[in-house]
């Protein structure tokens, strides 16, 4: 070997890795254990490959992507009424005990509110009843029973007297029997407080839309008989009127519905569209189907993912449709504790 010149050893070393090389090939290939190992390589590879980084800059980038993947389902979650509404209401202080009935469309309602100085306020009660107002099934005594029940359980909870009131709601007045129940209300000695469409929105505003949203958002109102929608414009307030959830009964057609309230949220300003509060009846049935727990407020999920089995239902999301479409708004949160008429007791002194 050592007569060898250098390159020949170069060449002798190529001939004996070369043996090696596809020596061990054939064994790896053409043996069972050979066969076992290769799997078992190929295996850990892929395993390697699959498995997310734990740790590092790979780590890094991995937890980045998957904080991405998990900000874009929030937001289509939020459209689509699976994410939570994180604004909390300020609680009253040293709040004083209120109650309203609602002489609404489809029955009586009432609420106790605690009601502080600065119209912070928190509902302590809620009560709804079923007087079928526009069906014109309400009796004399229906109404008289009805009203002295709310206001006996209103008492019991310790409403001052004075501090019960009435409201008949826009709604409920263009029904043919409402004067025949104010009248018996006035009977009873207790005065009736009637609101406008415009009036009602206003006065849903400035109960439903936080502080923190007035220059962000919009308010709606779906009613039975109307649907209320307002915003706050040069620190006053718009309000609008168009068909409410019942409409079906009157034979008026969808499409002539969903375009009459399309043009009707024309004139909310393009920065106060990012947000809705929304109350009402038909809202109530959709947010119950995506709410969570005892929370006040649910964003509800988007007009295409509500299949409602009643007449009431769809028409409700027809109108929810037309308002989403026209602003394209992108949350509709529904306050569970809001209604038109704890509004009215915020504009009392």
């Amino acid at each position: 070997m050592n007569k060898l010149t250098p390159f020949a050893r170069f060449l002798i070393m190529l001939v004996i890795l070369g043996a090696i090389f596809f020596g061990g090939k054939y064994v790896l290939e053409n043996t069972s254990w050979g066969k076992n190992m290769l799997a078992k390589s190929t295996t850990e590879q892929t395993d390697a490959e699959t498995k997310a980084p734990e740790e590092g800059p790979a780590s890094e980038a991995s937890s980045t992507s998957s904080s991405s993947s998990s900000n874009s389902s929030d937001t289509e979650a939020t459209a689509g009424g699976e994410s939570s509404f994180s604004y909390v209401a300020p609680e009253p202080i040293n709040g004083k005990l209120k109650g309203v009935v609602e002489l609404g469309a489809s029955g009586f309602n009432s609420f106790i509110v605690r009601i502080d100085k600065d119209k912070n306020w928190k509902l302590e009660k809620a009560d709804f009843g079923n007087s079928l107002v526009t069906e014109n099934m309400a009796s004399d005594e229906d109404i008289r029973a009805g009203l002295k029940q709310y206001i006996g359980k209103m008492l019991d909870f310790g409403v001052s007297g004075r501090d019960i009131h009435f409201v008949v709601s826009s709604g409920a007045v263009k029904a043919e029997v409402t004067q025949k129940i104010i009248k018996n209300l006035k009977a009873l000695n207790y005065f009736v407080n009637t609101v406008s469409a415009q009036q009602e929105g206003a006065l849903a505003l400035k109960c439903v839309l936080p502080k923190d949203f007035e220059d962000a958002a919009f308010v709606t109102d779906i009613g039975s008989g109307n649907t209320k929608i307002s915003w706050i414009k040069s620190g006053g307030v718009s309000a609008v009127e168009t068909y409410g959830a019942k409409y079906f009964q009157d034979g008026t057609d969808d499409g002539k519905v969903y375009d009459e309230v399309k043009a009707k949220c024309a004139g909310i300003p393009s920065m106060q569209r990012k947000t809705c509060f929304i109350i009402g009846g038909a809202p109530f049935s959709m947010a119950k189907q995506v709410r969570k727990g005892k929370e006040r407020y649910t964003i509800l999920k988007a007009p295409k993912d509500y299949k409602m089995d009643d007449a009431k239902g769809k028409a409700g999301v027809n109108i929810y449709k037309a308002i989403k479409d026209a602003t394209d708004c992108e949350q509709f949160v529904f306050d569970w504790d809001a209604n038109f008429t704890i509004g009215f007791l915020l504009n009392l002194p």
